[in-house]
Parts: structure tokens; C-alpha cells; sequence
């Protein structure tokens, strides 16, 4: 593709600002590593808010979403469960409170304070930053191949050399020019940096749509769509049909594993209870909520983010999406075995007007700089708080600290390509990371919250278990398939074989994680009194409740369970809207459009009373109390 002089100005321009701020920015983050991590717990939660929602809108998610609108229609809507995206939702009703309130820096921080500093907690919180490290070196190895695969489809240079292709080298060039002013300024800067991308994203979005839509003879298009695909509702097997028009579209279906879509979306929404219940993991997601002033306000900014995120997101998705299907088309048809994952790059660097695609490009790099500066902000707290600091240099001056944080930067965002360069594609890497990764980690992370005689080596063993599953059982499964179950070898390698492995992963995870814990004493009476006052998780806490009473007679325990029940099935209801809305609107349907809106605004009604007006913070605690004449309720089973 020939970029035009304007294109490029706009893209060089867009790379100048935004290194030079993050700079600039950088100053704030020097005086130490609570200040380098979580920006001194002084930054606004809709700052927060807008900085999440950047760093989850991502070149290499958008254009897995493309994929996945382009080949299954309305239904797409609920793929994105595989990761699943309703954990945004856990986090806002409940998770997000309770995680604030300790304090910690860092997942693994929090770990000491939910199990103690004794050899079972040191265990628990050492196994938690090994995951953290595979975790983001696994998220920045998906971001890599997404912005090499984008870059080397729409810019006009061919950048291969011996050592490697293209796609690597534009890959290479982007990360480094990320990591300058991440590694630099911290928090501050990924902040600052994610909210200036967000605007970029947003002006993109604007304008991608009214060229999508200016002039689609609607009536024609809605012909030209196999029958099924504007469908919303899950159907037992997929009633998307493309053999008239795309057989090639039918077998990449096949090859996903997604025919029986039923019983997909069944296993997804299993997946997606322990997925969520466990909390975020230790990432990004995580450190903005910590980052937060206080609870009520993790909360706040974990629910702005929903809000200012997929609406955006989808647009774009939808817009993409409608130009590929009328112009884009006819060269996938005429190839045997499409690549669907470069839709979005042939659409932009094809179709999209000059100035136009420029800012657009400028948004996707921004969507791409965002996501990995939030990965990379992540994991060198675990290695310098949590690893680096706790064992080895404990009493170093405050610039030792943020020195160190440099240089595991560089060395985790190297980790992270080299495993990016060996990657087979998008899908692969978003099937390994949300559903064997995800499956070692969801058992001991929904223990630790709602068990109270869970402790240390349990977790430990849970989690050592979940990884060591994670890395064998998805091969041993597809080469047992292949020697014993040869027709069904391909099943196990597509989207329903991952969701199996999850669940397989998760019973050896949770098996491992029961026996660690009974086998070993429970966490001390102390340390458990403590957590529980502080956080207030509701679930099997009896003995410690009255622990905490009789510590505290004014102590309130927590008895939102139905509240949150309640919340959380309006917010997925509330989600799933703005996902679907504006694919509704984009492509012409829009008596399903106003439906999905009208749906959208009955949920946040609806959550200003039962969520909103129901958060509350005492100012001596700094504890979440929901209707404080529960204080004179008696103690009841927890």
C-alpha cells in the first residue's frame, strides 16, 4: 500500500507526541516505586477509568473481533466470552472493593495479606508472581504478532531481513519505540500516554463509521448476508450459513470448533463464573485498581471503563467489518483458505480515503501502544516489589528500586517478543491465554476469596498444578485425540477442545489446591481476622466473623451476596447491550438497534439504585458498608 504525504505526517506526528508526553510525564514517576507502579494513588478514577478502556481496546482484540463479526454475524456477540469479558462486571459489583482495600501494590502483595508472611503465604505469593510474568510475557507475545501482522499489511515498506520477516522487524520497531517512554515514566505516563490514545481511538472511530455507512444501500446488503447471520440468540448449532456465497467461511467455523454453538456458549458461561469469580489476574487490570484513592472509587472506575469502552470498540469493529463485506470480499472468495485475521488491515490500508486512514492508522497504533504499555507498567511490579525488594534488597534507597524496574521492563517486553516470534497466530495465542492459562489460575484465585480455611500451600499447590496443566494438557490431549480419536483430532486443537482443556486444566488446578490445603495447618487466627475485617468477602467466613465480632463488637459483616447476584446479572445484560447496539446500528438493523439501547438504559437505571447509590465509605475505615442500619442486624451463617 502507498500511504499518502498526509498519512504519513499523521502517523509520524502521532508517534512524536506521544513518546515526547510520556517523557515529559515521566518526571512524576523517579521519587519511588509506589509512585513508578500506581502514580501515588493520586490519579482521578475516570483518568483510571479512560487508561483501562485504552489499554483493552487493542489492534490484535479488534481484529480478532473483525474475524469473528465477518464469518459469524450477530452471534459474534457472544464469543468474546472466551475470555470472558463479563469479569469487567464481577470486578465492578464486588471485586474491585475488596481488592483496594488491602492496600498492596501489586496481585502478589495482596497475597501476603490474604495468607500471611509465614512459609505457606511466601509460597502462595511467589507462585503468584511466576504467574504474573507467564501471564504478561504471554499478553505481550499476542500484542506482538497482532501489530507486526497489521503493520506489515498496511505500510508500503518491506522490512524483511535474514534474521527476520516483515511483520517481526515492524513489530520490533513499534515495541521499541513503546517501551521508551513506558519504561520511563510509569504509571504517570502509561496513564497520561492511554488517555491521550483513547481520544485518538474515539476521532478513528467517528470516522471510520460515517465512511462505513455514507453510502450502503442497506436493502442490498441484507440480501447479500448468508441466512443467520443477523441472528442474536444462541441456537443449539450455528444457523450461520455461508455455502451459497462463502464456503470457505463454513469451514473456518469448522476449524474453530463453534458448529455446536450451544453447547459453546453452555461451557463458556461455566468457564466464564470461575474465570470471573477469581478476580482479575495479575496485570494491568489489576494495578488501576490499586492504583485507585479508594474502593468506592475502584469500583467506579472499573464501571466507567465498560461504559466508555465497547460502545467505541464495536463501532469500529462494525464499520470494519461492513467495509470488508462490500469491497473486501470478493478477494477472499477467491482464495481457498482465507486468512480472516487480516480483514482489518486490508480494509484500512485498502479502502479508507487518504487523512482518513492516517488518523485511523494513528488510532490502531495507539490502540497497540496502550495495550502493551499497560502489560509492560504491570510486570515489573511483581519482579522488583514482590520478588526483587521482598528477598533481596529490602532496604535500598527509593531510586534503587525504580532503576531495577527498568531493567525488568527491558527484559520481560524482550521475553515477551521472543515468545511472539514462535506464536502461530492471534487465535491461538487468545485460545491458549483465556483458556489453559486462565484455567491454572481460576480455582485457587475463587478459593482464596470465599473459603476461609484456605491457605498458602493450598494456593500454591493449586496454582503450580493449573500451570503445569496448562503447558501439557492441551498437547497431550490433541496427540491422544490424534492416536486413539483421529476423527476428532481437529476438535481438540479449535475453540470447543480449549474449552474442554479449561475445564480438565481446572479440576487438577482444584484438586491441587483441596489437597494443599487440608494437608497443612490453616492460615493463623490473626492474619485471617485481619484480611477478613479489612476486605469483607462474603462466602464460607463463619468462625472468622465471629472472630471479628468479638475483636469488634460494632464489626458488619458482609451480606450483599444477593445484591451482587442481582448486580451482576444486570451488568452482563447491561455489557452485552453495547456490544450489540452498535453492530445493530452500523449494519442497518435498527429496530434490533433501538431494542439493545432501550435495554441499555433500562440496566443503568436500573444500577444506579442497586449498585451506585448502594456504595458507601466510612471515612475511619475506609471500608465499603452498604445501608448502615445493617450494623444492628444479628450475625448470620457467612
Amino acid at each position: 500500500m502507498n500511504l499518502s504525504s498526509i498519512d504519513i505526517v499523521i502517523i509520524f506526528l502521532y508517534l512524536a507526541v506521544i513518546v515526547g508526553l510520556g517523557f515529559w510525564i515521566s518526571k512524576k514517576a523517579s521519587k519511588n516505586i509506589q509512585s513508578y507502579f500506581l502514580g501515588d494513588n493520586n490519579i482521578k478514577w475516570y483518568w483510571l477509568g479512560f487508561s483501562n478502556s485504552s489499554g483493552m481496546f487493542d489492534v490484535s482484540g479488534t481484529a480478532f473481533y473483525v474475524a469473528l463479526l465477518f464469518v459469524y454475524g450477530f452471534k459474534a456477540a457472544w464469543l468474546p466470552w472466551l475470555w470472558p469479558i463479563w469479569n469487567q462486571i464481577f470486578v465492578m459489583v464486588f471485586l474491585a472493593i475488596w481488592i483496594r482495600r488491602s492496600n498492596a501494590m501489586t496481585g502478589a502483595d495482596w497475597i501476603i495479606k490474604r495468607f500471611g508472611d509465614d512459609r505457606g503465604g511466601r509460597l502462595a505469593h511467589i507462585i503468584v508472581v511466576l504467574f504474573a510474568i507467564v501471564s504478561v510475557i504471554g499478553f505481550i507475545g499476542y500484542v506482538f504478532v497482532g501489530i507486526g501482522k497489521f503493520s506489515a499489511t498496511i505500510l508500503p515498506w518491506d522490512l524483511s531481513n535474514p534474521l527476520l520477516s516483515s511483520q517481526q522487524t515492524y513489530a520490533v520497531i513499534i515495541v521499541a519505540l513503546t517501551t521508551l517512554y513506558t519504561v520511563k515514566g510509569g504509571m504517570y505516563s502509561v496513564v497520561a500516554t492511554e488517555v491521550l490514545q483513547y481520544g485518538i481511538l474515539l476521532v478513528s472511530c467517528v470516522l471510520v463509521v460515517t465512511y462505513a455507512v455514507h453510502d450502503v444501500n442497506y436493502t442490498e446488503l441484507h440480501h447479500r448476508l448468508p441466512e443467520g447471520w443477523n441472528n442474536f440468540w444462541p441456537t443449539w448449532k450455528l444457523d450461520v450459513n455461508w455455502s451459497n456465497s462463502f464456503p470457505q467461511a463454513n469451514q473456518k467455523v469448522a476449524e474453530d470448533g463453534f458448529t455446536w454453538f450451544g453447547a459453546l456458549v453452555m461451557m463458556m458461561i461455566a468457564k466464564g463464573v470461575f474465570s470471573s469469580l477469581a478476580g482479575p489476574v495479575p496485570g494491568f487490570d489489576m494495578q488501576r485498581i490499586l492504583s485507585a484513592k479508594k474502593p468506592k472509587e475502584a469500583a467506579m472506575l472499573t464501571g466507567f471503563t465498560n461504559l466508555v469502552l465497547y460502545i467505541p470498540l464495536f463501532m469500529m469493529v462494525s464499520a470494519l467489518t461492513l467495509i470488508g463485506i462490500n469491497y473486501f470480499m470478493p478477494v477472499l472468495q477467491a482464495q481457498q483458505k482465507p486468512d480472516f485475521e487480516v480483514i482489518l488491515s486490508k480494509v484500512v490500508g485498502g479502502y479508507l480515503p487518504a487523512g482518513v486512514r492516517g488518523v485511523v492508522l494513528a488510532g490502531l497504533l495507539a490502540s497497540f501502544m496502550s495495550t502493551f504499555s499497560a502489560f509492560v507498567n504491570a510486570a515489573p511490579a511483581y519482579l522488583v516489589n514482590d520478588f526483587y525488594k521482598k528477598y533481596f534488597k529490602p532496604n535500598e534507597a527509593p531510586s534503587h528500586y525504580v532503576k531495577w524496574s527498568y531493567v525488568t521492563s527491558i527484559a520481560v517486553i524482550v521475553t515477551g517478543c521472543i515468545f511472539g516470534l514462535f506464536a502461530d497466530s492471534l487465535s491461538s495465542l487468545t485460545l491458549w491465554i483465556s483458556s489453559a492459562l486462565y484455567g491454572g489460575y481460576a480455582a485457587a484465585n475463587v478459593l482464596k476469596w470465599i473459603w476461609w480455611r484456605f491457605n498458602g500451600y493450598g494456593y500454591f499447590a493449586g496454582m503450580l498444578t493449573g500451570l503445569i496443566s496448562a503447558t501439557f494438557v492441551p498437547k497431550l490431549m490433541g496427540l491422544l485425540a490424534t492416536a486413539y480419536f483421529p476423527q476428532y483430532a481437529d476438535l481438540f486443537g479449535s475453540g470447543i477442545g480449549t474449552l474442554i482443556s479449561f475445564f480438565i486444566i481446572l479440576a487438577f488446578s482444584m484438586t491441587g489446591s483441596v489437597l494443599g490445603c487440608l494437608l497443612t495447618p490453616a492460615p493463623s487466627q490473626q492474619v485471617l481476622t485481619s484480611f477478613y475485617a479489612n476486605t469483607r468477602p462474603w462466602g464460607w467466613w463463619k468462625p472468622v466473623a465471629r472472630w471479628a465480632r468479638a475483636a469488634d463488637p460494632d464489626f458488619i459483616p458482609n451480606r450483599q451476596l444477593k445484591w451482587d447476584i442481582l448486580n451482576i446479572l444486570i451488568g452482563i445484560c447491561w455489557q452485552m447491550s453495547m456490544v450489540i447496539m452498535p453492530v445493530c446500528f452500523v449494519f442497518g438493523y435498527f429496530e434490533k438497534g433501538f431494542l439493545a439501547m432501550g435495554t441499555w438504559l433500562a440496566c443503568m437505571v436500573v444500577l444506579k439504585f442497586t449498585w451506585y447509590d448502594r456504595l458507601y465509605i466510612t471515612a475511619a475505615e475506609n471500608t465499603y458498608i452498604v445501608h448502615r442500619e445493617a450494623a444492628t442486624a444479628p450475625i448470620e451463617t457467612e
